[in-house]
């Protein structure tokens, strides 16, 4: 399941224009019928509301041979109160915990059917959402309504559910941001559900009885609270048949009550200051300002205010915080749900900068905004930034699905975004001023101060001489068979993929360029890479490669940062270089008319950056900021041990941005490292959109063919890496964690291994999926003792990496180990089955089938194909290299790459005692 507090971040963020929910509308017990009571058909979206009130929207999109399938709930944790918090959260868990004619992990069912499914819990809703081919589209059917009824919900998997719910819990606490928002929220709304935390708290999470969350299932588990959502390849009325089969049945509850129905939140009275001292590293300032909910008319005018605060260089707030040296960086989030909603603005304080300053400086900025007014230039760019952004962020099915579905149960209208985007094409400057008046008062806000305390750190015991063994049942081992026969019966597969090779071309300078046009948007999505990342750093200017990649748009030698940014901004456009372990990639997006003004940057950029002082000092103070995040993050923490563990201190991958490194990176650095390595013999660009391929060429030819270069490009030598000789295990203790990040693994294959393919195998059956995998279904599932499992082989141009993440309580995590290890030896010794492998192959494939329907990931397959050394085939030989793989060779991969005897074990967070510390 998608981390709660990862979809709270997702629905406030600017990509997402607006947050809603809707207000439900009792209905009566209805007899079976499998007639539906009323349908509406409008934008190629049909509404269709069967006898027992289910709700069915159905969009066709023929592009893909691919189906979204999606059941939206009516109910979120504005349903709850205080002792029963997070009580949806946990029922979300619980639907996939099998039913009484499918006692099985539903996770397994779905990634066996080849399924990317997941799903969250927010203030308004709980969703389940399925992306699959589209013959998967009656079984996914099948299945969301068998949860929808019979769900199965007894003390054992309760009890071990309620374990991996208080594991993700833990994860939140790790984040003083979060902490900081829960204590903010609670004090703006004091006396309602939202001002609760919508994962619950562990105390209430503890307390829940099977009778509880059954009873909370059967009130607002029903058709009549419920939207299905279908968006694919289909055709619509045969699948609307054969949803009046399967969900037509379904009879509705008796509602003891109606769903909450409180119309305005009751807010705080007054303004209040919120103080949490904890240990950390960088202090927070958070404010929140209470708004009214998604239908009232301000909403449109408070969006197009969100975007002109608080969205790109060009915001006012980054003019005001940022380019002053207040802040390091500052973010707005307008969210506007059923009840009620707020806007929120977060600032991260630059260095050695007081909180009540930049309280100050914000109070005043606002302040001077709402009296000097708003420019019709400011007010175009925005509109322009929220009518883009909605068009961008729907280039594929499952983002389609997710409007509607958001849509329909926040508004009860699934056509709300057309309606909200008539009303921000109608918002003028004075709107904005009014509602800034109105909703950004002092005295109504809540103020969050997060004032870290640096408490000595104390070392892990370094006495136990080795890993403890903890000693339990390894429990019955997942049977293949036993879950086949629970799956659905799928039809074969008829899927005709009509994708065409991208057209390559070399220009005389080196730089390869891939273009495959694509005609279901108007958009074009970009990517590009070049080899110039952090492997090129020198040892003591570690950072040095990202901060020239950070820097690269904010001055050339005919533009400021201002004009570059505005370009992009006043377009919806986005254009972004970023730092790998391998090479720097370049990420943008664009409508397609504005594919020039985005090629154009780019060139500008590339070829003529300066990297002006003053920014440059800003992007070092940013740097740093972010330095000091990361070593109070204990993923990053751990994520920073494991490869300094297992690369030696000459290997390109051991070298990592410290404090005094950033800082002694100068002007000159920045230049020649730029001058040495960005170069057109070693950038490779790939493009997916609505375009004329010559035409495109052409342009990037005019533009980027006169790229000229001397000499050859910087090469590296990548030392021999030896395996480690035994089980080495670290515990860097990071103050007041609560949940314990643990990273295993060691160096593993290249990409082009010819073992690759086996590994891929061997891997989604390992630990793929935390649900489905072998190591999802022990430690997890089973044992509850992480929320999230997973194992990966990193296989990149020039390295490889076999790595398994885990979050664990620290009293839970020696076990959690101790498991882990001893299924990587059960399977390096026995091996896996045949039914395994063919369940295996069955969910490479699909996944890969259905990723290919997302342009981003289309075109970011299109470009490392290329930077791989891969041939142009593998787009479309993928599939037939995985259905070649053999038993044997997935178990004699097992042999080779699966070392649990010599492994590095790195936990961070809250201090273990049973793990040794080796430092």
């Amino acid at each position: 399941m998608l981390s709660v507090w990862l979809i709270v971040m997702f629905l406030l963020n600017h990509d997402s224009a607006v947050s809603y929910k809707l207000p439900h509308s009792t209905q009566g017990n209805h007899q079976e019928s499998l007639v539906s009571t009323t349908t509406t058909q409008n934008n190629n979206v049909q509404k269709t509301v069967l006898a027992n009130g289910l709700t069915v929207l159905t969009k066709e999109v023929h592009t893909a041979p691919v189906v979204s399938v999606q059941v939206w709930y009516k109910v979120g944790s504005r349903d709850e109160a205080v002792g029963i918090n997070g009580i949806t959260h946990q029922l979300e868990h619980m639907m996939f915990k099998g039913t009484n004619s499918r006692p099985i992990q539903f996770g397994r069912l779905f990634n066996a059917l080849g399924s990317d499914s997941n799903a969250f819990t927010y203030y308004d809703q709980t969703a389940y959402y399925n992306t699959a081919e589209r013959e998967k589209l009656p079984a996914l059917l099948v299945l969301e309504a068998d949860r929808m009824q019979n769900l199965l919900i007894n003390r054992e998997k309760l009890e071990s559910e309620k374990q991996v719910v208080i594991s993700e819990l833990q994860g939140y606490e790790n984040n003083p941001e979060y902490r900081l928002n829960r204590s903010v929220m609670r004090a703006l709304f004091p006396q309602h559900p939202y001002g609760l935390p919508v994962g619950g708290t562990k105390a209430d999470v503890k307390k829940f009885t099977v009778d509880q969350v059954k009873k909370y299932y059967q009130e607002f588990y029903s058709p009549d609270r419920a939207v299905l959502v279908i968006v694919g390849d289909f055709q619509t009325a045969p699948t609307l048949n054969r949803v009046r089969e399967v969900f037509g049945k379904i009879a509705n509850h008796h509602h003891s009550s109606p769903v909450s129905t409180a119309a305005v939140p009751q807010v705080a009275t007054s303004s209040s200051t919120v103080v949490l001292k904890e240990p950390g590293t960088n202090p927070l300032l958070e404010v929140v300002y209470p708004v009214p909910n998604i239908k009232e008319p301000d909403i449109p005018a408070l969006s197009v205010m969100d975007y002109i605060l608080s969205a790109g260089k060009n915001s006012y707030l980054y003019h005001q915080l940022v380019e002053s040296g207040l802040a390091s960086d500052v973010t707005g989030s307008l969210s506007s749900l059923r009840a009620g909603g707020w806007y929120n603005i977060s600032v991260t304080p630059g260095l050695n900068q007081d909180l009540q300053n930049i309280e100050t400086g914000l109070t005043r900025a606002i302040a001077q905004l709402a009296q000097k007014g708003i420019t019709s230039d400011q007010v175009e760019r925005a509109k322009t930034q929220i009518l883009a952004s909605v068009i961008l962020n729907s280039r594929d099915i499952n983002s389609q699905g997710m409007q509607l579905g958001t849509d329909e149960t926040t508004t009860g209208d699934y056509l709300y975004t057309e309606r909200y985007l008539d009303g921000i094409r109608q918002v003028q400057a004075a709107d904005v001023i009014q509602v800034i008046n109105k909703y950004l008062k002092p005295e109504t806000r809540v103020v969050g101060r997060f004032e870290p305390t640096q408490p000595e750190s104390k070392s892990a015991d370094k006495s136990t001489p080795s890993l403890t063994q903890e000693k339990f049942a390894g429990g019955a081992p997942l049977v293949p068979a036993e879950m086949v026969k629970y799956l659905p019966k799928v039809e074969e597969s008829n899927s005709q993929w009509q994708l065409n090779t991208p057209q390559q071309y070399t220009f005389a300078n080196g730089l390869r360029l891939l273009l495959l046009p694509d005609k279901s948007t108007p958009t074009v999505t970009l990517r590009g890479y070049i080899k110039a990342g952090p492997e090129f750093d020198p040892k003591n200017k570690g950072g040095l490669a990202a901060l020239v990649a950070d820097n690269l748009m904010n001055g050339t030698t005919t533009k400021d940062m201002l004009t570059i940014a505005k370009a992009l901004e006043d377009r919806g456009a986005d254009l972004e270089f970023a730092a790998y372990r391998e090479g720097v990639r370049i990420k943008g997006v664009s409508l397609a008319s504005d594919l020039p003004v985005l090629l154009e940057t780019l060139t500008d950029v590339v070829k003529n950056s300066t990297f002006p002082g003053k920014e440059l000092e800003l992007s070092r103070q940013q740097a740093l900021t972010s330095l000091y995040s990361e070593l109070d993050d204990p993923d990053k923490v751990a994520n920073r041990t494991f490869l300094q563990s297992i690369y030696p201190q000459k290997h390109p991958l051991h070298n990592l941005p410290t404090e005094e490194s950033i800082k002694q990176i100068s002007h000159e650095d920045v230049l020649d490292f730029k001058q040495k390595h960005y170069r057109p013999d070693t950038t490779v660009l790939a493009l997916v959109g609505d375009f004329d391929v010559e035409k495109v060429r052409s342009l990037i030819q005019a533009q980027l063919g006169d790229w000229q270069v001397q000499g050859k490009p910087p090469d590296l030598t990548y030392p021999t890496v030896n395996m480690p000789e035994k089980v080495v295990n670290l515990n860097p203790v990071l103050p007041g964690k609560v949940q314990a990040i643990t990273y295993m693994g060691y160096t593993g294959i290249k990409r082009q291994d010819p073992r690759f393919y086996a590994a891929m195998i061997l891997n989604q059956i390992l630990g793929g999926d935390t649900l489905s995998s072998r190591l999802g279904a022990e430690v997890r599932d089973r044992q509850g003792l992480t929320y999230g499992i997973y194992s990966n082989f990193l296989a990149s141009k020039n390295t490889g990496t076999f790595l398994i993440e885990m979050q664990t309580s620290p009293e839970d995590t020696s076990k959690a180990i101790a498991s882990t290890r001893k299924l990587l030896q059960q399977i390096h010794q026995q091996g896996v089955t045949n039914l395994e492998v063919d369940l295996a192959k069955r969910t490479l494939i699909s996944n890969y089938n259905v990723s290919l329907a997302d342009p981003e990931q289309l075109t970011h397959r299109i470009l490392m194909n290329e930077v791989y050394g891969l041939d142009e085939k593998e787009l479309f030989s993928f599939s037939q290299k995985i259905e070649q793989v053999t038993l044997s060779q997935v178990n004699q991969a097992a042999r080779e790459l699966l070392h649990p005897d010599k492994i590095v074990v790195v936990t961070a967070g809250p201090q273990v005692a049973e793990l040794q510390s080796i430092r």
